[in-house]
């Protein structure tokens, strides 16, 4: 990934394009004060350097899927191989590996109990490498999703007002209703395309769902109404200037959860947080400029929920995958990457 340092107008592009991620690039331009050339070319530097992505986003909870955080131990030499398998499956969000290495996290959606076993219970077991699974049902999730991450915001109040015009978009950022959506081929093959590129064309997602414009508009802002489909920004970290990341598993006095779950919702440090199954009631990930930052997170705003019984901090030392995409470094191995893969496949525990 080539390294690209963030000034504010990129700050304010990234932010506006969390809030509304298929605004035009005129309207961004009106908000920001600059030319819609600019933010075009802006955008495009962004991406291409791979800083910087739209993507679309589904929310599996309001299809009845279901969400879980795995955590795996790996033996110290397959890690890499474990995580990079684990990543290139389509039913996994974020693979990240923590701590020493030998340790990974990921996000998967089930979206039928069989989806579930085939996973948990045929292909997970079956790999020598992995010697230790815990599984955590998603039950509610109190920050992440259409709201965004707290670090990417750069505009006033009043700047991203403007971006919350359309009806659409207001709705999906505030409460999605009930109504039951059942989704077709198309649908999926548009959901697809979107979450790959949250800004393909109008034109181009007509081609691929065999729909007119007009039907893909109206789809879209349906699927968008309903919270079924939310656009997120996908960007790392570092260039933000954040440098430590780290998942934390909570234990929390039933009776307080939700409190607890809505406070770390406030906090800016909070990437994301949901109420979990398991002996750590409450998990989430936190964002902090560096390891001091995370030291007054964890004493300071940790410290201070009071029916907090237990924390543990697991250290994110390398994302391998975000917002379902494999991230620059792991989709070509080199030949230490593939030595390890070679080995993790004689294992018989091919997890694609």
């Amino acid at each position: 990934m080539e390294t690209v340092t963030l000034d504010r107008l990129d700050r304010a592009l990234a932010h506006a394009l969390q809030i509304d991620g298929r605004a035009p690039f005129s309207k961004i331009g009106d908000v920001l004060g600059v030319s819609e050339n600019t933010v075009a070319r802006r955008y495009r530097r962004l991406r291409s350097a791979g800083i910087l992505r739209v993507v679309g986003v589904v929310d599996g909870l309001r299809l009845d899927h279901v969400s879980w955080a795995i955590r795996l131990r790996c033996t110290p030499d397959a890690a890499s191989a474990v995580a990079t398998a684990l990543a290139r499956r389509n039913d996994t969000a974020w693979v990240s590996l923590l701590s020493g290495g030998t340790e990974i996290a990921c996000g998967t959606l089930a979206r039928t109990p069989a989806e579930r076993d085939a996973f948990l219970l045929d292909k997970l077991p079956r790999s020598r490498q992995v010697v230790g699974v815990t599984a955590h049902r998603m039950l509610h999730r109190f920050a992440g999703g259409p709201a965004g991450w707290a670090g990417l915001r750069a505009l006033s109040t009043e700047q991203a007002a403007e971006l919350l015009v359309d009806p659409a978009v207001h709705k999906q950022t505030s409460s999605p209703n009930d109504e039951t959506v059942p989704l077709d081929e198309a649908d999926h093959a548009l959901l697809e395309t979107l979450s790959k590129d949250g800004r393909t064309t109008h034109t181009d997602l007509a081609a691929i769902t065999g729909w007119s414009e007009s039907t893909v508009r109206r789809r879209m802002a349906h699927l968008r109404q309903t919270g079924i489909l939310y656009f997120d920004v996908d960007i790392p970290p570092e260039p933000l200037g954040f440098h430590a990341e780290a998942w934390l598993w909570m234990s929390v006095k039933p009776a307080k959860l939700a409190a607890v779950g809505e406070a770390l919702a406030q906090h800016p440090e909070v990437t994301v947080a949901a109420a979990t199954t398991g002996p750590a009631n409450l998990f989430a990930g936190v964002t902090c400029r560096n390891s001091r930052d995370l030291y007054r997170y964890l004493t300071e705003r940790i410290g201070s929920l009071k029916a907090v019984r237990h924390v543990e901090t697991a250290p994110l030392i390398r994302t391998v995958k975000r917002a379902g995409a494999i991230l620059p470094g792991f989709r070509q191995e080199g030949p230490g990457p593939r030595r390890e893969r070679s080995a993790f496949h004689q294992e018989g525990s091919d997890l694609h």
